[in-house]
């Protein structure tokens, strides 16, 4: 299923998976978006549904992969003869989307809301393990020999003394030029 979504004053044709830059929306990485301006959905093998100028109800849920700039873009205006020159650059801020689905109905994906719920329960269980091995690091360092516990220590490279005394490099003079032959 595919669907042709309007957003920044563009119009984008887009699929489930698919990763396309738009300008820049509201949302940190992982975020999900919900793109409501669903102009035309469409399957293979059935006559496209076409909005006027929307579908009703129709959404497209998308998740921020990036915010990040376009290319630089040199805008530059002359006038010939009159001394006239102007030179200007612009990057574009553009936030980068990945399709999670598209959706006739406008109901939420379920793969978004399961995302959500193992973030909190991974905050959990790395919570658990680093406490496990803190208490087991004091009886690991117990049983390690003396010398593995003590890291070699690294020399200081010497400094280098300020060459004072040292006299530049004399200059070699330039080549005198030979004039050239006059014909006779």
């Amino acid at each position: 299923m595919f669907a042709v979504i309007r957003t920044g004053g563009k119009q984008y044709k887009v699929a489930k998976d698919d990763v396309i830059s738009v300008e820049k929306l509201l949302g940190e990485p992982g975020d999900t978006v919900e793109l409501g301006d669903v102009l035309m959905i469409g399957e293979d093998g059935k006559a496209p549904t076409v909005g006027t100028p929307l579908i009703e109800k129709a959404a497209v849920f998308a998740e921020v992969v990036n915010q990040a700039k376009g290319d630089k873009i040199i805008v530059f205006k002359k006038q010939r003869r009159q001394g006239y020159r102007r030179k200007r650059g612009h990057r574009q801020d553009l936030t980068y989307l990945k399709v999670l689905e598209v959706s006739p109905t406008g109901t939420k994906p379920k793969a978004a809301a399961k995302k959500a719920a193992p973030k909190k329960a991974d905050a959990d269980n790395t919570a658990k393990p680093a406490a496990k091995k803190a208490a087991a690091a004091p009886a690991a360092k117990d049983d390690a020999p003396a010398k593995e516990k003590a890291a070699p220590k690294k020399k200081a490279a010497p400094k280098k003394e300020a060459a004072a005394d040292t006299k530049p490099a004399a200059k070699k003079p330039a080549a005198k030029k030979k004039a050239p032959a006059k014909k006779a």
